[in-house]
């Protein structure tokens, strides 16, 4: 394998993770524990952040391009493992739920074990994944329920 395709490589794999860590903390922590407890009871592994609780700023942009700006501060979970064989995984949750970033962590570790990746990510990332498009469906069907259309009349004296 040349530099080039060994590069192209690794920056997929950032890419498959940073996917699967984002579907791992936006999801509620309810449907991960539904999903992953099965999995991960019984799982030996050391903390190497233990699950606490802290701040980020969240940053926007005017008109989705424009300047960036700070927002305001987000509450956030954050917890790391390692699992027996020396795998590290992390995990992130919105608010303060210290399951759902131990959660997290712990699944996030299984999905860079080679023989467990497809079975973790059938079993749990294509789920919350399917969940969180139904959330994003519905939320936008609502939105569309309340949009309202504005139109105006030209009069006879405005020039067209």
């Amino acid at each position: 394998m040349n530099s080039i395709s060994k590069m192209e490589a690794e920056q997929a794999a950032i890419a498959q993770r940073s996917d699967w860590l984002g579907i791992l903390s936006r999801s509620i922590g309810g449907e991960l524990e539904a999903l992953a407890t099965d999995l991960t009871s019984g799982l030996a592994f050391e903390w190497l952040r233990a699950p606490h609780v802290g701040l980020v700023m969240v940053r926007g942009r005017a008109g989705g391009t424009g300047n960036m700006f700070n927002l305001g501060e987000m509450t956030v979970t954050r917890a790391s493992v390692r699992l027996e064989d020396g795998t590290v995984g992390h995990g992130y949750a919105h608010g303060r739920d210290k399951r759902h970033a131990e959660l997290a962590a712990i699944v996030d570790a299984l999905l860079q074990r080679p023989d467990r990746h497809d079975e973790i990510m059938a079993r749990v990332i294509a789920p919350l994944r399917q969940k969180a498009e139904a959330r994003r469906l519905e939320q936008s069907r609502k939105a569309a329920a309340t949009k309202v259309e504005f139109f105006t009349l030209v009069r006879g004296e405005n020039p067209a």
